[in-house]
């Protein structure tokens, strides 16, 4: 229901659409220069406009050390989650960004000039559902009903679509309150949400500051994918598509290190983030780092996850998915998964 004042989701969702606003006046690919007479690209001339997320891409690199001798340079830009992120990279604003197995769907969905490029397994128990300490909640079904907090168009959107589906409920048998990550911890931590759909760090966060219980999480409902999506015009042009290449090898090499290396790669994400080393330990543990090629796999998986939200009225398009799932990088991506395997 409509309040008569500005509601803090109403405030969230302007603050959101003046950043992409400042954002899309800097601009993205912005390369052009780069390209020598003879065409092939002079990458120190090269910026690559990346967005992230909080334990994203720049501290998964730096841990991994691969910011260390960069041929181009980098303009990290931050997002409390993925919506926001694609809907710069969407404009231009942002040339590549990593997201989590959802928002690319709303993305398409909507007709962003955006391509999925890259992707991973990240696992799904840290997606999850989770309640207060002392909530009388045992099982999924005991929401119905009830407020649960959910980022529209996360991974978590679709993990508590899931959970709904799998204990005989559906979307409208629960009050959704659409919070960005900050602002759903604050209602959970307030006592204004009783659960909240969310990922880790946060969930993991939520556990050590407040003693939440995971009432569900998505092993076996949500294929645990996350992606790196890059914009239409990125990719139309040369130079910066040039540095993507490079930077979506160092990705697949620093997930390939995160996985044999889990006690450096949650200390440096601490540090990064000024989260609790016992939080990202969580958070590290709970996930699997594994570079995966874009294929019939990967599209038909997310595939059943559109069709699963067409059903429930969160989208309406009838996308081929095959479109904007591109296998363009698959080379360079899983030769460099093969070379730092063997460096393990």
């Amino acid at each position: 229901m409509r309040r008569p004042r500005t509601s803090p989701l109403v405030r969230a969702a302007v603050g959101a659409l003046a950043a992409a606003l400042t954002l899309s006046a800097c601009g993205g690919s912005g390369n052009a220069d780069a390209v020598r007479d003879d065409g092939s690209v002079d990458l120190s001339q090269v910026t690559l406009v990346v967005g992230d997320q909080k334990g994203g891409s720049e501290a998964l690199l730096s841990a991994a050390g691969d910011l260390e001798d960069l041929p181009y340079d980098v303009e990290w830009k931050p997002f409390t989650s993925g919506p926001p992120l694609l809907e710069a990279v969407g404009s231009g604003a942002v040339d590549v960004g990593g997201v989590g197995n959802t928002p690319p769907l709303f993305a398409i969905d909507q007709g962003k000039k955006l391509k999925v490029v890259s992707a991973y397994s990240q696992g799904a128990t840290g997606d999850a559902i989770i309640v207060p300490e002392d909530s009388t909640l045992e099982d999924v079904a005991d929401l119905k009903g009830k407020k649960v907090a959910v980022a529209k168009g996360s991974s978590a959107n679709y993990n508590l679509l899931a959970q709904l589906d799998d204990a005989g409920l559906s979307w409208k048998d629960i009050e959704p309150v659409y919070l960005q990550p900050s602002e759903g911890l604050a209602a959970f931590k307030g006592g204004s949400v009783d659960a909240w759909a969310i990922w880790d760090p946060f969930t993991s966060q939520a556990e050590a500051d407040t003693g939440a219980r995971v009432l569900s999480d998505g092993q076996g409902l949500v294929n645990g994918l996350a992606f790196q999506v890059a914009s239409d015009e990125a990719l139309g042009d040369k130079a910066t598509r040039a540095a993507l290449e490079d930077f979506l090898g160092r990705l697949a090499r620093a997930q390939v290190w995160a996985a044999g290396n889990k006690a450096a790669w949650s200390k440096t994400w601490a540090e990064e983030t000024g989260l609790p080393r016992a939080v990202t330990d969580s958070a590290v543990e709970r996930r699997s780092y594994s570079p995966l090629p874009i294929d019939e796999d990967v599209v038909s998986s997310e595939q059943e996850m559109f069709d699963a939200f067409k059903a429930q009225g969160q989208l309406s398009a009838d996308p081929d998915l095959q479109e904007w799932f591109v296998p363009d990088f698959n080379d360079v991506i899983e030769k460099a998964t093969a070379e730092a395997k063997e460096e393990l």
